[in-house]
């Protein structure tokens, strides 16, 4: 069975957009759906993603379809067996060994990550990701790091994309505010 744990709405600070996500619960799993739209490039651009983990947060599969302009984009990303990841069945070894997923046009992934960690106040960790760049959707290997400050606070970088700042969230461990890119509209 499944239930519905939590709604966000962002909005896109560094371009006009939003994207509006869903949490779900089944009884072996998690699921992130949503939709982002923006404007990138003066093209509109649309991707409805869903992601599924298993029990303990690690990410087993994503789709995404939609477009930037008149590109259509249809992604099937899945975690191999041997722990590499693929798209659309093409076995990929750029981000092999990376737990985490992150869909770089939306801020929903953060969650699976922050989630995983399970980190305690005071605790920090590094939590590789494999990244979908956007927009070339290309799968690539992203250094995260993670420090917890408070319930609702993390210190996050990811030095390859010369990115650090303070993190806030909800107690989903939803982002509430990512400083200069996404903010939660309440």
């Amino acid at each position: 069975m499944n239930s519905l744990k939590h709604t966000i709405l962002w909005r896109r600070l560094d371009c006009p957009g939003h994207d509006s996500c869903c949490l779900w619960k089944t009884s072996d799993s998690w699921r992130l759906s949503g939709t982002a739209i923006f404007l990138f490039d003066q093209k509109p651009c649309l991707f409805s993603y869903e992601v599924n983990t298993n029990i303990n947060w690690k990410t087993c599969t994503a789709n995404i379809s939609g477009y930037v302009g008149k590109s259509v984009v249809t992604l099937a990303i899945a975690r191999t067996p041997n722990h590499y990841w693929s798209i659309n069945n093409i076995e990929l070894q750029e981000a092999a060994g990376c737990i985490d997923l992150d869909l770089g046009f939306t801020p929903a992934t953060n969650l699976v990550a922050i989630r995983r960690l399970s980190l305690a106040i005071g605790e920090r960790s590094q939590a590789n990701a494999a990244w979908l760049d956007f927009p070339d959707f290309t799968l690539k290997p992203l250094e995260q790091h993670y420090h917890r400050l408070s319930h609702d606070r993390y210190e996050y970088s990811a030095p390859s994309l010369d990115y650090a700042d303070v993190l806030e969230v909800d107690d989903y461990g939803a982002i509430v505010r990512y400083p200069h890119l996404w903010e939660q509209e309440r």
